[in-house]
């Protein structure tokens, strides 16, 4: 599995959608879906630390990730 999804291993894997083995592209896809989930998951923690350490409010940040702030704080308020 791919940790650091890049453009390539992207555009392979919807690639591979229209290939001749639809096994080996719902496992392609399914691998590319997870690694950028993975990223982007370490992405908005990074960024929800920032934020609090810049002085937002668990408010502000449960508003630009659309959820509730109980949410917010339950997912990122005890890292």
């Amino acid at each position: 599995m791919v940790d650091a999804m890049d453009d390539h291993t992207l555009r392979t894997a919807i690639a591979a959608a229209d290939g001749d083995d639809p096994y080996r592209a719902l496992r392609d896809l399914h691998h590319a879906r997870v690694a950028l989930l993975r990223e982007l998951d370490r992405a908005e923690a990074t960024a929800v630390r920032r934020a609090r350490a810049a002085g937002s409010s668990w408010q502000l940040i449960a508003l630009a990730l659309d959820v509730s702030k109980q949410a917010v704080h339950k997912k990122y308020g005890r890292r």
